[in-house]
């Protein structure tokens, strides 16, 4: 229980961060989400640093790894998590795999986007 209560705190902190960044800095630029871009980016340096400060043993705690990685960034961004899973496919040098993950997770997130529009459209 300790570990969904780090996870659900460290999410409402990503969360919120992300909407004051994302807020003030999407409008700035015509056809740009600039805000979404830099929290997209940013949330992957971060996962990065926290899940390899992880990896090291001794310097984040599984706890804190929780709080960081799964929590903050997986509220900050879900992007980050995304990046971080394609990086194993990198590592054993799957780029075929790669490929077709990121094409498809891409292709039918937007294709699922629309659709959830469309239905929302017709819902009377």
């Amino acid at each position: 229980m300790k570990q969904a209560l780090l996870v659900f705190l460290g999410g409402g902190f990503g969360s919120v961060l992300r909407y004051l960044i994302s807020r003030p800095l999407n409008p700035l630029f015509h056809n740009f989400f600039l805000g979404t871009f830099l929290v997209n980016i940013i949330g992957c340096l971060l996962i990065g640093l926290f899940l390899g400060l992880s990896a090291r043993g001794h310097i984040l705690s599984y706890n804190s790894t929780l709080f960081l990685a799964t929590g903050f960034c997986g509220g900050f961004t879900t992007f980050s998590a995304f990046a971080f899973e394609k990086h194993s496919y990198l590592k054993n040098g799957e780029l075929f795999n790669l490929a077709i993950y990121m094409i498809s997770s891409i292709g039918v997130g937007v294709l699922a986007v629309i659709l959830g529009l469309w239905i929302a459209k017709h819902i009377q």
